[in-house]
């Protein structure tokens, strides 16, 4: 199943189970606030983990791919030439950013405008996500670096074949098309 797909699932799932809460006794809003303060601090956790396993490790194989270019843009695919740790250490590096430009919206939603729910919401779904991210399934939980998990990874995107387009490419001859391009454009 597509993991936007699941995400929303989920957050109906929740959204019925917060329901249940009286989101306005001040015990309730106390545990929801640790409970939400508890799993970011999960997430930044297992993140940390994680980059510290991929350092030990300093698996320096080359890595070389064409980036797409971003939708609306005129600049040309980018050929980005890494390693696999350099590469990893970057995903892990947008999850932690991830992770905290959410806190700094749910602290805003929350303590700005009083919205509890979301904060509810967003106790479960940043641990989801953060078990289901590629670097953290690769050296956490001990999966083989292959298929959907083969570097560098696949953009996720809830339209489907629709984001073909936009996903990493390996093959050498986009490699030397992208980088032909880039000389042209010197």
């Amino acid at each position: 199943m597509n993991p936007q797909i699941a995400n929303l699932v989920l957050v109906l799932f929740i959204v019925q189970v917060a329901r249940k809460f009286d989101m306005e006794d001040p015990n309730v809003l106390f545990y929801v606030r640790a409970f939400y303060a508890s799993s970011q601090l999960l997430v930044m956790t297992l993140c940390y983990i994680t980059k510290f396993k991929i350092k030990a490790k300093n698996d320096t194989t080359p890595l070389k791919y064409v980036e797409p270019a971003k939708p609306f843009q005129q600049e040309p695919n980018e050929v980005v030439q890494t390693t696999f740790r350099d590469y990893d250490l970057k995903k892990v590096d947008e999850l932690i950013n991830q992770t905290i430009i959410g806190v700094v919206i749910m602290s805003a939603l929350h303590f700005y405008w009083n919205f509890t729910q979301p904060l509810f919401i967003q106790t479960i779904l940043p641990v989801k996500n953060a078990l289901q991210n590629n670097v953290i399934r690769i050296h956490l939980l001990g999966h083989k670096a292959e298929g959907e998990l083969k570097r560098p990874f696949k953009i996720v995107s809830p339209f489907g074949a629709l984001a073909d387009a936009q996903q990493p490419a390996t093959d050498k001859a986009s490699i030397k098309k992208a980088e032909k391009a880039a000389k042209k454009n010197e």
